[in-house]
């Protein structure tokens, strides 16, 4: 089970390049895909899921090229787009059933399948409520679960813990680690905690580029040594601000406490720091003058 993205560029109308020379390869597991809004991680997903094609370069399944024959993936295939719609006055049952006849889906294995599906999402105490009642969660488990039901080997989400609140997006991240086992999950996201809980790969884009894809142990080692802590009077933040990238600050009774990403102590009395994958983040956007 494999997808390979290969120099996949999309350029929109006015000379909008939306990816540029995009390679990626993915296997079993979670791939994460990280960065700013505005970086191309919408564009490429929708590319994935068969939605839009590239304007240069190819994506293979299984080494199939999806442009010329999308059928061969779209029947593995599970999606969850960031917009995602649904039909307020209809139930749960009710709308995983209209899901699956969109997907040619029907029978008595597609509404034991739904039943399954509610079961394990934990909606199976709401199958009588209309979806226009349900909580921004509760309607995030209703699109994995239309999008689960032909129990793809690819699944696509984009932004899924936008608008959840912390115990709604533990549980989300939780049930992609449990979904994880035997197909491919590509998730975008710009929250750096979903991805750190989750992925087993991660993908850094930016400007439609991709900066880095690494395994997250990978990630942290390519900035060990490059991470400081050291204490400021208060009124020296904003130069601090102006010459280091800062990934946090803790107030101390002596001052502000900064964790400062930089190839050298930013200051004498600088300490080095145990890295985050913010720091690394943070460190491979800085090589390339984006912060």
């Amino acid at each position: 089970m494999q997808l390979e993205i290969k120099q996949v560029s999309k350029q929109y109308k006015g000379d909008v390049w939306a990816l540029r020379e995009m390679n990626l390869h993915m296997k079993k597991g979670i791939v994460g895909l990280l960065g700013p809004n505005g970086a191309g991680k919408s564009t490429l997903m929708r590319i994935l899921a068969t939605i839009s094609q590239p304007t240069t370069g190819t994506v293979t399944w299984n080494g199939i090229d999806i442009r010329k024959e999308p059928d061969e993936l779209r029947q593995m295939l599970g999606y969850l787009p960031q917009d995602f719609g649904v039909y307020p006055h209809l139930n749960p049952i009710e709308f995983l059933e209209y899901a699956a006849a969109l997907k040619g889906l029907g029978g008595r294995q597609t509404k034991k399948r739904i039943m399954e599906l509610l079961e394990l999402l934990n909606l199976h105490h709401a199958l009588k409520r209309s979806i226009g009642s349900f909580s921004g969660g509760m309607r995030q488990r209703i699109g994995i679960a239309q999008a689960l039901l032909n129990d793809p080997r690819l699944l696509v989400i984009d932004e899924p813990t936008v608008g959840l609140d912390p115990e709604e997006r533990v549980r989300f991240r939780s049930l992609l680690t449990d979904l994880s086992g035997d197909r491919i999950i590509v998730f975008s996201t710009h929250i750096l905690s979903d991805i750190e809980a989750t992925a087993d790969q991660i993908a850094i884009l930016s400007e439609g580029r991709l900066l880095a894809h690494s395994d997250p142990a990978s990630l942290l080692r390519s900035v060990r040594g490059k991470v400081w802590s050291v204490i400021i009077p208060d009124e020296e933040i904003q130069n601090a601000r102006a010459k280091w990238t800062i990934s946090g600050t803790i107030r101390q009774d002596n001052g502000l406490q900064l964790r400062i990403v930089s190839d050298v102590p930013p200051l004498p009395e600088a300490i080095e720091a145990n890295p985050t994958l913010e720091d690394a983040y943070l460190y491979i956007r800085m090589k390339q003058g984006e912060v």
